[in-house]
This record gives C-alpha cells, sequence and structure tokens, in this order.
C-alpha cells in the first residue's frame, strides 16, 4: 500500500515535467547547473545564509506490516521538538514532547539513530546511520551523473528538474532520483529520493519559500525505509531484540515489523529570537516533561489525528513489552555493549571472569558495580581474582558518591591489590575502554605488584570534555629482579604519592542528555586526552618526586566507498625520579622466543608486533601509528574479509640508563619503524597478521624481524 502511494506522487510529479530531448548537450548543461548551484550553495544553504533561526518539529515514526488485515504497527514514536541553530553552535534538538507506545520509559537511545540528515546541502546525507554523498557539494560531482529532465513550476517560481544517479553504485552506492531547483537562485525546491543499497528507501521532502528572506526551508519530510536483501540487521535498538527491527520477510510474528515510515513537518519558522541556545554542546536534550505530556499537548502539532491502528498500537505493544520482557532485556544489551551484565541491582563486569599471561597464567576472577536499581546517588563496586600459575587473590573495594548528575560528577575511594603492567602508561579518562578480549595481555612477562588507595573525582566540564582528577598512594614490589639506584641508595620496593589530572576532548562527537545522563549518539573525530601526573617524596612515605606527561590525539577517515584511515599520534615525557615501572614502552607485543611459529601468538590492536617484551624503554618518547583499510571483500552475503595495511613508527630516548640495575634494555633515539597488514574476519572474527622490522633497529637474522600472529575483532 505505502509502495503504490509513493509510486502514483512520483508518477504525477514526473509528468508534470516537459520532457526534452536528452542529447549531450544537455547532460552537459546539467553538470553546468548542479555545479553553479554548489556555488550558489553559501545564499541558498539557510544554515549559511542565515546567523540563528529556530522551528518546531512534529515528527511520527512507525514501523509496521504490509497486511491490511494487521490492525496495530510493531513500534510507534512521535516527538516534538525545538530544533534551534546558530551559526556559532550550529544545531541543537529541545525536545518538547516524546511518547513511545509499550515503555513505561523511552528509550532514548532511539533518537540517536539518524533517520535521515536535516539538509541537502551537507555533504554527506545520512539515511538511517547510512553515509552518502550528499547532491550538492564537491562530493557530489565526483559521484553522480547528473541528467537535466525540463522545466516545470514549483511554488509559482520556474523550476529547473534534474535527475541523478551514482556513478559506481557497486562501489560507491549513492542516491537515485529528482531534485527541483529553483531556475532563478538554483535553490533546492523540492525533492525525491529513492535508494537502493543494504535499506531500500525513498524520501519526498518538500519546501517553503520565504519571500522577505529569499530562502527554502524545508517544510514536509517523508521517509521510507524497507530493509532489502542485506544480512545487515537494521533495527532501532541493539542486540537481538525484534521490537524496533526492519524484517526482511513478511510478518510471522506479532512483534516484528517489515516497513519503517516517518513524517515530519516544520513549523513556526522564528528569525528574531535573541535567547541565547541553553547547552550549546548538546545535540539533543530532552526537557524535564517531555515524557509526559497530556494529549492536548499532542493535538497543537499532529498533522492529523492517529488513526484507528495507531491508538491500537498503544495497548498491544504495552502487552508485548511485557510479555516479552522487552525493557528488561534492552537494559541488559544496553550495558553488555560497555562491558556489564546487568543482574537487578548489580552490573557484573565482563572484563574480569577469564583472562590469561605468562605470569600468572589463567586467571579467573568475578566483580562488578552496583547500578541505579541499588542507588542513583551511591555506588559500591569491587573484585576479585585469582592467578593459577602465580597462585596469589587480587582484589579490589570501593565505592563512590554522585555529587552532580548533569556533569557526571562522581566521588570515589578504592582500594586495590593488584598487578600492573611495566613501563605501561593508563590514561584515566580511557579506563573504560571495553574490550571482552585483551590480546596483548596473553604475551606480557614483567609485572609488577602494587597495593594502592586512591581518591577519584570524575567531572563532565561540557558534554565534549571529561575530566578526571585522581590522588593515590601506591606500594610497589618487583616480580622480576630489578633494582633502582637514586643518590647512591639502591631500591626494590618503593611507595609513591601520585596527583594526577587527565582530560579528554571530542570536538566533533554529538552528545544527547536525559534524565538518564549524558550519552554520545555520534563518534567524531580528533579524539585528543592529555594527562600529568606529579609524584610527591615524603609524603605518606614516598620516596620519588617526578612529573609525566602524555597526550595522544586519534584521527580516523571514513569514505563512503567503506575504505577507512586511522591515524594515532601519541608523545610521552618523564622528569625526575623515575624508576623502571614508571618509564614508558611503545607496547611491545612480541614474545621472546626463538622462531616465528613459536612467537605465534594473538596481536594487539595500537601495539608494535615485532618489538620483543623489555626490549626498549624511555623517559621521553613519541609513536605514530597508521592504518588504512581497504574496503571489505565482498566474497558472498557473510564472507567479507578486510585487509588492513598498518605502520608504525616509534622513537625516544632515556637519561641515566645505568640507574636500572639487573635489567639491559636499549634506547629508541635512533627511530624504530614496522610495517604490515592484517587480513581480518576470516572466520568467526579470527584473521592473521603478518609484520615486518626495519631501518635502524633491523635485527641480522632475517626471522627475528619478522611477526606473523592471528587477530581477533569481536563484533556484538
Amino acid at each position: 500500500m505505502i509502495h503504490r502511494i509513493f509510486f502514483s506522487l512520483f508518477l504525477v510529479i514526473s509528468l508534470s515535467i516537459q520532457a526534452q530531448d536528452l542529447s549531450t548537450s544537455i547532460a552537459k548543461d546539467a553538470d553546468s547547473i548542479m555545479l553553479a548551484a554548489i556555488r550558489n550553495v553559501p545564499q541558498n544553504n539557510p544554515q549559511l545564509a542565515l546567523k540563528k533561526y529556530s522551528f518546531t518539529t512534529y515528527e511520527k515514526t512507525i514501523i509496521t506490516d504490509s497486511l491490511e488485515k494487521s490492525n496495530s504497527h510493531s513500534f510507534f514514536t512521535e516527538k516534538v521538538s525545538r530544533n534551534r541553530y546558530s551559526s556559532y553552535s550550529g544545531f541543537k534538538e529541545e525536545v518538547l514532547g516524546l511518547e513511545m507506545a509499550g515503555f513505561k520509559e523511552p528509550r532514548y537511545e532511539v533518537l540517536a539513530v539518524t533517520l535521515q540528515s536535516r539538509s541537502f546541502y551537507d555533504d554527506d546525507f545520512v539515511i538511517f546511520n547510512y553515509r552518502y554523498a550528499g547532491p550538492l557539494s564537491s562530493r557530489g560531482v565526483k559521484n553522480y551523473y547528473y541528467t537535466f529532465l525540463g522545466d516545470t513550476t514549483i511554488l509559482g517560481r520556474p523550476s529547473l528538474a534534474l535527475h541523478l544517479e551514482p556513478k559506481r553504485p557497486q562501489t560507491i552506492p549513492g542516491l537515485e532520483g529528482i531534485i527541483w531547483l529553483d531556475a532563478e537562485t538554483l535553490a533546492i525546491q523540492k525533492v525525491h529520493i529513492d535508494l537502493k543499497d543494504n535499506l531500500i528507501a525513498t524520501i519526498e521532502r518538500e519546501y517553503e519559500y520565504l519571500q522577505e528572506k529569499q530562502l527554502y526551508l524545508p517544510k514536509t519530510n517523508k521517509l521510507y525505509i524497507e530493509k532489502g536483501n542485506s544480512s545487515h540487521r537494521l533495527a532501532l535498538f541493539k542486540g537481538k531484540v525484534s521490537m524496533g527491527t526492519i524484517e526482511t520477510n513478511p510478518v510471522k510474528e506479532a512483534i516484528k515489523g517489515r516497513h519503517l515510515l516517518s513524517t515530519s513537518l516544520n513549523s513556526n519558522y522564528d528569525f528574531e529570537s535573541d535567547e541565547q541556545i541553553k547547552h550549546p554542546n548538546l545535540a539533543i536534550e530532552i526537557l524535564p516533561g517531555a515524557e509526559t505530556q497530556p494529549e492536548t499537548f499532542w493535538g497543537k502539532y499532529r498533522t492529523e489525528s492517529l488513526s484507528r491502528k495507531d491508538i491500537n498500537s498503544f495497548s498491544f505493544l504495552d502487552d508485548v513489552v511485557k510479555a516479552e520482557n522487552i525493557e528488561k532485556r534492552l537494559a541488559i544489551i544496553s550495558n553488555f555493549g560497555i562491558g556489564y551484565y546487568t543482574v537487578d541491582f548489580f552490573d557484573f563486569d565482563l572484563t574480569y571472569p577469564v583472562k590469561y599471561n605468562n605470569y600468572e597464567g589463567l586467571r579467573l576472577g568475578l566483580g562488578g558495580v552496583t547500578n541505579s536499581e541499588f542507588s542513583r546517588k551511591f555506588r559500591l563496586e569491587g573484585y576479585t581474582a585469582f592467578g593459577f600459575k602465580d597462585k596469589k587473590l587480587k582484589y579490589g573495594l570501593g565505592g563512590g558518591v554522585l555529587l552532580n548528575e548533569s556533569h557526571g560528577a562522581w566521588l570515589s575511594l578504592t582500594y586495590n591489590d593488584d598487578l600492573q603492567e611495566v613501563g605501561s602508561y593508563n590514561y584515566l579518562t580511557d579506563r573504560r575502554v571495553y574490550s571482552l578480549f585483551e590480546p596483548r595481555l596473553v604475551n606480557i612477562t614483567q609485572f609488577f605488584d602494587y597495593r594502592t588507595i586512591r581518591v577519584n573525582q570524575e567531572y563532565q566540564i561540557t558534554p565534549k570534555i571529561l575530566s578526571e582528577l585522581q590522588l593515590s598512594n601506591v606500594h610497589i614490589e618487583q616480580t622480576t629482579p630489578y633494582r633502582y639506584l637514586l643518590n647512591g641508595k639502591t631500591y626494590r620496593d618503593y611507595t609513591v604519592s601520585e596527583a594526577t589530572l587527565g582530560l579528554r576532548w571530542s570536538p566533533s562527537s554529538k552528545f544527547m542528555r536525559s534524565k538518564k545522563g549524558t550519552a554520545e549518539i555520534y563518534d567524531g573525530f580528533p579524539k585528543v586526552t592529555a594527562q600529568v601526573t606529579k609524584g610527591f617524596s615524603g609524603i605518606f612515605n614516598s620516596d620519588f618526586d617526578y612529573t609525566k606527561i602524555g597526550a595522544k590525539v586519534f584521527y580516523r577517515v571514513n569514505r563512503l566507498n567503506k575504505s577507512a584511515t586511522e591515524i594515532l599520534v601519541e608523545g610521552n615525557a618523564g622528569f625526575g625520579d623515575l624508576p623502571l615501572s614508571h618509564l614508558f614502552h611503545a607496547y611491545p607485543n612480541a614474545p621472546t622466543k626463538e622462531t616465528v611459529m613459536q612467537r605465534f601468538s594473538v596481536a594487539g590492536i595500537n601495539s608494535f608486533e615485532t618489538m620483543y617484551f623489555g626490549e626498549f624503554f624511555s623517559d621521553r618518547l613519541a609513536t605514530v601509528q597508521v592504518k588504512h583499510r581497504l574496503r571489505p571483500f565482498n566474497l558472498g552475503e557473510k564472507f567479507k574479509p578486510e585487509m588492513v595495511f598498518i605502520t608504525r613508527y616509534a622513537i625516544g630516548d632515556i637519561r641515566n640508563p645505568a640507574d636500572h640495575l639487573d635489567v639491559s634494555f636499549n634506547s629508541l633515539k635512533k627511530g624504530y619503524t614496522e610495517s604490515g597488514f592484517e587480513l581480518n574476519k576470516l572466520l568467526f572474527g579470527f584473521g592473521t597478521s603478518l609484520t615486518y622490522r626495519y631501518g635502524a633497529y633491523h635485527l641480522p637474522d632475517f626471522a627475528d624481524n619478522i611477526a606473523f600472529k592471528f587477530t581477533f575483532y569481536l563484533e556484538l
């Protein structure tokens, strides 16, 4: 039924166009028209032509089947937002009203899914979080063929109709359809777009013309999505929950839907208000009371009354959510994505249960933290683990209090008795980077034993800037032969008191705030992390005085052909009394064994695969890593391996290496280089890698420069 409606609309529109002979000269005119339209974007795109404006949007989104006998949808939500724009801070969406059938409290993660971009003037146009080249951009010129269809009239003004289609649809999928441009200004007047990729989509967008501003502004949007034949899952929720999922096959279960239809209306444009945008670093903010708006509120904004099928969806989905325990399952899935498994008021930490390394052997553990079901203001945490090779018990205990919810300000006190890798430098703000499988841990041989008590203050300065301050007292005991010489005295075991301040800045990421807190909804780049640590001698029996600083920048370029390039640059420096435990290494990952096959193990994510453990230590270190991921090879619906080319470089130096007794290691002052490749996702997430060491630290025996390993990338 929905298909027929869109087809009829498209037929009527097409018949209204005055057809012309599509000769080569006219095709060239189409390119000229589009290039001229791109040059006019600064005066036609409201985001560039205006310093500020705002408008209200009513949006209704459903997932439904095409069977007329069905009397309800499988997903229904409606939303009213006030969209504010300023040239300084960009767009911010303030959600005034939100209801989602079946849920006591709306699932806010649905709002993080970009169903479609706001503007066809953008370099990228997004549909259901998939990126495509924007038609009116330099990127669009490279990726689309344009054809001039003829002249017509839109909104009483002369119009030029142009057809676009992707140049290389098999390599770079793109949009296809018709764009109507004002014959005088070349601004967008109307759009009809089709898409046939991992999803099948149709977009109808109409505009209104404001004579006083000489601008076209979006008025109505209609989006229709069908899953298509891809095995890739299209869902508004994460995990294996059918609700909110666009299915391929006709409906067989009441909870499943086949099509998504989203309609929206923009109104109440305001260009004069001097009201400042509050919390401009938020992309979306759900205002208090948005989830409990009365029926009178919705009546003001709905474009038409709810249909009987819409109304039936509320009671139907209430029953489905209760019967299938959907809310609890979604909470479990959401926490699992960040490394926790929820059982009532406690979140079990999935990084603890099973680990393995050369020192502890098999390490089994259990730990976690209380959640909001226990308390929204307090938390308790703890873990215990046992190594079967070193036969020692490790544990940690702690708790925290929430000082400010909107800024995520937690004050915590913890005690730990555990192991840490020698030479590792951990950034506080990256502590919760979840990995179910830690590749390098298997190969590490150099640890020190520590007992520490620490106080931490977490604080989100702005949504884009996360900070953490830590005060700690640490007693360190060596697990391997080592002594540190300082002022004629040697230290094997020692105590340090430290103050550490860490910051992480995500300038291009986007964030959403609800009553559940602030969450990142778009992972933007670059990501900048910086940290400074000061060790104080003489405080709580501390032996050393030193300063350590570190900073890193990670940048990723995602291309429309599904290739990507990643760059990681990091610098570290230490000054003062620095024993081996507090020096830096470049995260080596080569076991110290004779042959290539004896060194066959698991590759790390950002480690130097050909650098041997304990081979280099530095008090000044800089590293650069570049990865280039090719477009996945399409060798079948479920077999799409990925080739990644990698180059790593490290340079560093150390003052007074003779102060470190009972160990031997080299300097990195000549510069260390390795390059290689990974062939990932060959079978069940497993792949293989080959890396070669060359340059100043190339070893005489050819085989000693080679690292052959397997890779493992788990996608949940």
